[in-house]
């Protein structure tokens, strides 16, 4: 049974970092793809970045590209989202996200097991 735990969000001025993590477990994380997703209010999921836990590229929206960094900690089954020069409109809930299918996409439809997500709010 595959089960995601994110952690790290909160309240942050606009221009401030802030930096998500999620604990993975129960599955060979190895082999599939993982990545970062969010959600506003009134708003479809979105992609925000991903990549292959196998290592090689990662992909990213191009709203966050730039600020934005996953990164992962194998030996600790931990994915990464360091989030730099925060936007209000970055504002919404984050979910960290697992799926085999390739190659890794922003598409939310690609993956099938999910945290339950991490609020992140950005005031200006």
């Amino acid at each position: 049974h595959v089960q995601l735990v994110e952690s790290g969000g909160g309240s942050v001025q606009a221009g401030g970092p802030l930096r998500l993590s999620c604990v993975a477990s129960g599955y060979t994380y190895r082999r599939h793809c993982m990545g970062w997703f969010r959600q506003a209010p009134g708003k479809e999921r979105e992609g925000v970045a991903v990549g292959y836990n196998g290592g090689g590229s990662t992909n990213y929206a191009a709203s966050v590209k730039g600020r934005f960094t996953i990164s992962r900690d194998t030996s600790k089954s931990t994915l990464y989202l360091q989030m730099n020069s925060l936007k209000p409109e970055d504002t919404g809930m984050y979910y960290c996200a697992a799926g085999l299918r390739l190659p890794c996409g922003l598409d939310f439809r690609g993956y099938h097991y999910w945290g339950q997500g991490t609020q992140v709010t950005v005031s200006s």
